[in-house]
């Protein structure tokens, strides 16, 4: 068996010069695929690949790259990060067992052909040959499947974004995860050790764009990490602006990363971005229209009161967000609560409990009257 120490290191090879000429050849494509390949462990159970019940069933397979060390990368939130203690197996507070590649691709084509999951989502971390890795496997799932396929990665430069999109990947995400500059510095970038800079990642996601088309670009945006709300509402229009899709998480502290020891937002604030977002990117509002406090906090949605609450009461806003199918059960939280993200829809129940948390030094009365 080849180890992944080893495999990393094999050189890129011609016949991935182009994803096209790649789809055509499944001998080059199985070639190329990792010997193994890290799961969600809901994922894993709705694949079959494990045993267990689940109080809410992904309706997207979750993948990730499987490598023997860290990502190269050395984000401060994350357990992946280069210098983490966290476990290998972690992602936010999801463990990601690491199967057979081969047979965690059959059981996705399985579960496809029997309804059970309508998207695979395949997370990157950085490391020797992961593009090598990434078209590989997109192009083995494209090959025996037409389900939809985004790819979460860091390409770095157009050339990688140009080989996923000729490999099959229907979506892609570059995460931007910090909502200022600075604090991207400080948790991802230059400050942090890590390899991003904040003009490349904007100009990598209108390089996406321009390749895979409006609304088919998306970037992950956390909420928590020390932004105040009117920052995180303007680089929520900036996205949407350029047709990049944002998708809200909730600040996780995990032990072994950097910011282990941070807490995670308050669930009043994260609920008033969230409902920005929602209409930011439905076009009913925008930032411009929104009003702030001196300390950044929302206290003006920009809208007509009663519209405001009748979108409230719909429980949308405070879906899980993110690709089409994307439910992400429990990411960024115990089943037990407080639920950030709801992954499917929101009861009666808690919509109630949602109102009572806006009505939290709410906006809800301070919005514009009927």
């Amino acid at each position: 068996m080849i180890s992944q120490a080893r495999y990393a290191n094999i050189p890129f090879t011609p016949c991935l010069l182009s994803g096209e000429k790649l789809a055509k050849n499944p001998t080059c494509a199985e070639a190329d695929l990792p010997r193994q390949i890290r799961v969600s462990v809901g994922s894993a159970i709705v694949l079959g690949l494990l045993e267990g019940k689940l109080d809410a069933e992904p309706t997207t397979a979750y993948l990730m790259t499987y490598a023997t060390g860290k990502c190269t990368a050395n984000c401060g939130f994350c357990p992946q990060a280069r210098s983490s203690l966290s476990k290998a197996e972690l992602l936010s507070r999801v463990s990601w067992p690491a199967f057979s590649t081969k047979s965690v691709l059959q059981r996705v084509r399985n579960s496809t052909e029997h309804g059970r999951i309508r998207r695979v989502c395949i997370q990157a971390l950085n490391y020797p040959n992961v593009f090598t890795h990434l078209v590989a496997l997109v192009t083995v799932i494209k090959q025996h499947s037409t389900i939809p396929v985004s790819v979460s990665c860091q390409p770095l430069n157009g050339r990688n974004t140009q080989l996923l999109a000729e490999a099959g990947v229907d979506r892609i995400g570059i995460a931007l995860d910090a909502v200022t500059e600075k604090l991207f510095s400080e948790v991802k970038g230059s400050i942090a050790g890590g390899p991003y800079n904040w003009e490349n990642q904007f100009r990598q996601l209108r390089e996406a764009v321009s390749l895979f088309g409006k609304e088919n670009v998306s970037t992950h945006l956390i909420v928590g990490l020390g932004e105040t709300e009117k920052e995180a509402a303007y680089i929520i229009q900036k996205c949407v602006d350029l047709s990049v899709l944002p998708a809200l998480f909730a600040f996780t502290p995990v032990r072994g990363t950097a910011l282990e020891s941070k807490s995670p937002p308050l669930l009043a604030s994260y609920r008033r971005v969230q409902l920005a977002r929602y209409l930011v990117v439905n076009g009913v509002a925008r930032y411009r229209d929104m009003c702030f406090d001196a300390y950044g906090k929302i206290t003006d949605f920009g809208m007509e009161k009663t519209k405001l609450e009748r979108i409230v009461e719909t429980g949308k806003p405070f879906l899980t967000s993110g690709c089409p199918d994307c439910n992400r059960p429990f990411y960024n939280e115990k089943p037990s609560g407080p639920i950030y993200n709801y992954p499917q829809n929101v009861r009666r129940k808690e919509i109630l409990a949602v109102k009572q948390q806006l009505s939290e030094e709410t906006p809800l009365e301070g919005s514009q009257a009927s």
